[in-house]
């Protein structure tokens, strides 16, 4: 995708004082797809936990702090009309999910750990879209953080439905 392929939705930007086009607030929930403009956004922001990831030999036997932002998104979520936590994804659960998994990983690489937690989402939430940033504050002293953003949009085998259904959720597989 080019840049040009994302905007900002109306009033995520007011969500943070300070955030233009997602730089203040971070790559979390910063730009989204045009695409999926018309989602639910349900996030957890600056998530904070150690755990033990890197190549480096000074990383291996002591934890690390990382920081790790999620964005899942839902297409127009039944819980904004029936006001039910179990119509939506629960961001408390997401929460206890990171906890686990920075608890029970043996990944070496912030890429493989993002998309565990984007697999995760995507498949024990049931979001259609997300973005994971995950963030090593302090690396090297002369940098502020370095870490890795992707995103993820559920496959047709992860989704199921036919494509009426998919057409009537707004969403046609490309």
């Amino acid at each position: 995708m080019r840049r040009d392929d994302f905007t900002v939705p109306a009033g995520a930007a007011a969500a943070f004082p300070g955030h233009a086009n997602g730089t203040q607030a971070g790559l979390a929930l910063g730009a989204i797809p045009a695409d999926a403009a018309q989602m639910d956004l349900i996030f957890v922001q600056g998530f904070e936990g150690q755990t033990i990831i890197g190549i480096d030999p000074c990383e291996l036997d002591q934890p690390q702090p990382l920081r790790i932002d999620v964005t899942a998104g839902l297409p127009r979520s039944v819980a904004c009309s029936t006001d039910q936590i179990g119509d939506t994804i629960h961001y408390g659960q997401i929460r206890e999910g990171l906890r686990e998994l920075m608890q029970t990983h043996r990944l070496q690489l912030l890429e493989a750990f993002a998309e565990r937690i984007a697999s995760m989402v995507l498949d024990d939430f049931g979001a259609h879209w997300v973005r994971v940033v995950v963030v090593k504050p302090k690396k090297f002293e002369d940098v502020d953080a370095v870490g890795v953003a992707i995103e993820r949009r559920r496959s047709v085998a992860r989704q199921g439905g036919s494509l009426l259904d998919w057409m009537g959720h707004g969403m046609v597989p490309s």
